[in-house]
């Protein structure tokens, strides 16, 4: 199927484009800095019953571009929802009441988080980023390796976590449907507490192992070299991870915000609250594996130092 795979370009919100005999897109009205062109919405099916992937914003007019685009005879039978950011779930349930259909998902939003993570949560640690929608809760629970089926599809349900804990990607034969976990235009948001970088690189090097043609993400164009995307973002995050240990071992023990500059010397001012999200989600993976220390409780405001070999 990889082959037959297009729509790398950008369409107007609300158009349905066909990237596949059996995959249809439509964009979410809702461009950013964090979400690219906007969210993209994925049918899959053609004829009798679809799965929607990803509704998508509490948007009214995303809500009917979703509808508009099913020909006569088809209907939605099931929404998948990659995770639960205010980019991506909340349509799901006016499109469930509208369509019949139920709504499936790993869980809820803090459904699947680590224990550091709750912990730092239970702190007073706020999310950053994108919004959590606290109100998702899906009717059908979805283990990891859960198979859906429908009229003339089978979809396999792949428990990713990492940009968010109840993240799940989307194995359609080969073509995954990646949420927020891979995209081409971009590296991906680890944001603690919802972000969890440990995990992230698990579900990383999970994805690294398979064999898949082309990953379709929450965001931007198909990716259509998954090896090497999953390649350079591995590779991407383990470079910000020697530049933390670097300077740290330069300067000896910092806070988050001197980490930060020592990091990213190139980063606006504007942007600097950003990547200290990322620094912090690196620093906590780094002492999970011993290779740093806090003095204090490990949160944004701690002294961090190399661990004692």
């Amino acid at each position: 199927m990889q082959q037959m795979l297009r729509g790398q370009e950008r369409a107007p919100a609300g158009q349905a484009v066909w990237l596949a005999d059996n995959i249809r897109r439509i964009i979410a009205p809702n461009p950013s800095p964090m979400t690219y062109w906007g969210t993209n919405s994925y049918l899959v099916g053609r004829g009798g019953g679809l799965a929607l992937i990803d509704p998508g914003p509490q948007s009214e007019a995303h809500m009917q571009a979703i509808l508009a685009a099913l020909a006569p005879g088809e209907r939605i039978s099931h929404i998948l929802v990659t995770h639960a950011h205010l980019d991506h779930s909340p349509l799901a349930r006016p499109l469930a009441r509208a369509s019949g259909a139920p709504v499936l998902a790993f869980g809820r939003a803090r459904a699947g988080q680590s224990p550091v993570m709750a912990d730092l949560l239970a702190r007073g640690l706020a999310g950053g980023g994108e919004g959590v929608d606290h109100d998702f809760a899906p009717d059908v629970r979805l283990k990891d390796g859960a198979r859906i089926e429908g009229d003339g599809w089978e979809i396999t349900a792949l428990h990713t976590p990492g940009h968010m804990a109840n993240h799940m990607s989307f194995d359609l034969q080969g073509i995954v449907f990646t949420g927020d976990h891979v995209m081409g235009w971009a590296s991906s948001l680890v944001s603690p507490p919802d972000g969890d970088l440990t995990r992230f690189m698990a579900s990383c090097a999970r994805l690294a192992a398979r064999d898949d043609t082309a990953y379709l993400p929450g965001h931007g164009g198909p990716v259509t070299d998954p090896a090497a995307r999953i390649a350079w973002l591995i590779d991407h995050r383990k470079q910000r991870e020697s530049a933390i240990l670097q300077a740290l071992e330069a300067a000896g023990p910092a806070r988050l915000p001197e980490l930060t500059r020592a990091v990213y010397t190139d980063t606006p001012p504007a942007l600097m609250k950003m990547a200290e999200r990322n620094v912090l989600a690196h620093l906590i993976d780094l002492a999970g594996r011993a290779l740093v220390a806090s003095e204090g409780p490990l949160d944004p405001a701690a002294t961090f130092r190399l661990a004692q070999g």
